[in-house]
């Protein structure tokens, strides 16, 4: 899995014009693509950094001051332009295999104690936010 977080002051997706999302103060905005190989577990072990991650004022974590956090799915973040203009896709795992695993990082948060607000997977949704910072962290596991 490949996640990206943002320090965010506010955030909000949107799908169709109406607010699925929100966050209901400062906090984080994350984006989560899964890739062919990825499991529950790396899942879990994403979340675990995310909520511990002390990139908050002070050098706090979400977890130190219960900052919410706005996950959204973005399969984009495996694209490979490596060749030509057009990007492959082909490192992204399909709808079928990247929404459970997105479901297991939102739930991993949750069981964490984290309050996660979500996008709908799969939908095309606007989001907005205005980055602290800026501050914007890309991680993944090896």
């Amino acid at each position: 899995m490949k996640v990206v977080v943002q320090r965010a002051a506010e955030a909000e997706v949107r799908v169709a014009g109406e607010v699925v999302g929100r966050l209901p103060g400062a906090g984080l905005v994350v984006l989560v693509g899964a890739t062919h190989t990825d499991t529950p577990e790396i899942a879990d072990r994403l979340a675990d950094k995310v909520w511990k991650l002390r990139i908050l004022a002070d050098e706090q974590s979400a977890s130190d001051i219960d900052a919410p956090l706005l996950v959204v799915s973005q399969f984009t973040l495996y694209a490979d332009t490596r060749k030509g203009r057009r990007p492959s896709w082909s490192a992204a795992a399909p709808g079928a295999v990247s929404e459970p695993l997105v479901e297991a990082f939102v739930t991993a948060l949750r069981t964490l104690g984290a309050h996660v607000e979500t996008g709908i997977f799969g939908a095309d949704m606007a989001v907005s936010l205005v980055n602290d910072g800026p501050v914007t962290l890309v991680l993944e596991l090896d």
